[in-house]
């Protein structure tokens, strides 16, 4: 068993300094303060919003599903309810069922009405997805007319699923991951096709644009926001009549600019931002110019397993699997907080290589050059990792840290498909 998972309640009281390596710790004052943030343009713009529960899947283990005398491990349900501005906001989406099951107590609470199942749906997911909605309401994502077969045929083999599935289609404006493409025949067609099937109702229209991730500007983030909203608004279109349909759009990147949104839509169709990274945040967003080194609340403690001065080169203890080898403007595959200048160059497994890129000469202060020989052995080290998202789903336990860097609580996340 991870020994953080063992032991991560002894180390509350203590300096992050002091936690097991590899440790993902987050500072709570910065994950607040971006949550803040992003409820306060919704709250201006008075639309609604769905937070995807993606980064930081940390959950209470219901009981009525699970082994009871595991729950005491799994108390927090924290960012969620923060997500959800402790119930202000209703719906989710998720993207494992896992995931699902995590927040069901939030739904018991009251607090939660809905969740979208954030995958074109599959029909080995549809069996637990029915289940669950016994729980919670449950909205399906389609995106092939081939979804809708699969639900239909579901619906014939099982008498309890009386009631048609609300799904959203899935627009794609550019990110090429999942959706229907607008200018296409097929989107009409899967349109006509659903209107037809007693076994869904389309409640909505809904875009992820990924590819927002390469936008480096204010400006080129507000241009996919309007792209999304007009993707969606093509497929709304589509819809006969005048009953209520929901566009949902929104990535991180797009959300950071949702409060540049001057979009006028038909009276019957309401706008819902989706977001996942923005409590966290990390160098991809960095990237974009939207957001700070400083709103970034995740960083890894690691620690100096070796030192290379012959070529300028030091070893920790975190490595693919600890950090993932996504990328960003910023080079390879983390930035050492607190060295400027130092970035994870070379990863293996569990190796992490610390190296200048491009061995480009940078001061660590005043007349000290930066090299190798600053590093010791055993020395622990803090890194902003490239996209928290994959990052933070390596580790058991999350270590929450007030300003001062010592550990106030400890949060453990659901595991899982």
């Amino acid at each position: 068993m991870d020994f953080s998972l063992q032991h991560h309640k002894s180390f509350i009281g203590r300096a992050a300094s002091e936690l097991p390596t590899p440790s993902l710790v987050i500072k709570r004052s910065v994950l607040d303060t971006n949550i803040t943030r992003l409820h306060d343009d919704v709250a201006r713009l008075n639309i609604a919003f769905r937070p995807h529960v993606k980064t930081l899947k940390v959950f209470v283990m219901p009981s009525v599903l699970w082994y009871t005398l595991l729950t005491f491990l799994f108390k927090s349900i924290e960012v969620t309810r923060k997500m959800l501005q402790n119930g202000k906001h209703r719906k989710i989406v998720a993207s494992t069922v896992a995931e699902i099951r995590g927040v069901l107590p939030l739904a018991e609470e009251g607090l939660l009405d809905e969740c979208l199942y954030g995958l074109p749906v599959c029909p080995s997911a549809l069996p637990q997805l029915h289940s669950l909605s016994q729980h919670v309401g449950i909205a399906l994502m389609i995106d092939n007319e081939q979804h809708i077969h699969v639900v239909e045929d579901f619906r014939r083999r099982s008498p309890s699923a009386s009631i048609p599935w609300k799904v959203f289609i899935k627009i794609d404006v550019g990110s090429h991951r999942a959706g229907v493409q607008t200018k296409i025949p097929r989107l009409h067609d899967l349109v006509r096709r659903a209107e037809a099937s007693d076994s869904v109702e389309v409640v909505g229209f809904y875009c992820h644009a990924g590819h927002s991730y390469a936008c480096r500007t204010q400006e080129d983030a507000e241009g996919v926001l309007r792209e999304e909203i007009s993707g969606c608004l093509e497929g709304a279109s589509l819809i006969g009549g005048q009953r209520p349909i929901v566009i949902s759009v929104g990535a991180t990147p797009t959300a950071h600019v949702v409060q540049s949104l001057q979009a006028t839509l038909p009276s019957h169709v309401s706008l819902e931002l989706h977001a996942g990274n923005f409590p966290t945040n990390d160098l991809q967003q960095v990237s974009t110019g939207l957001v700070k080194l400083t709103d970034q609340a995740v960083r890894i403690c690691v620690e100096v397993c070796s030192v290379y001065p012959e070529r300028n080169e030091v070893l920790v203890n975190a490595g693919v699997i600890a950090l993932s080898r996504e990328a960003s403007e910023y080079p390879g595959f983390g930035m050492i907080a607190d060295h400027p200048g130092w970035f994870v160059v070379r990863l293996s497994q569990e190796h992490g290589i610390l190296g200048h890129p491009g061995d480009v000469a940078i001061n660590d202060g005043p007349g000290e050059k930066a090299s190798a020989d600053s590093f010791f052995v055993g020395q622990k080290l803090f890194v902003y990792c490239q996209h928290t998202c994959i990052t933070a789903a390596a580790f058991h336990v999350y270590y929450i840290v007030g300003d001062d860097d010592v550990v106030e609580d400890t949060w453990v996340p659901w595991k899982g498909w």
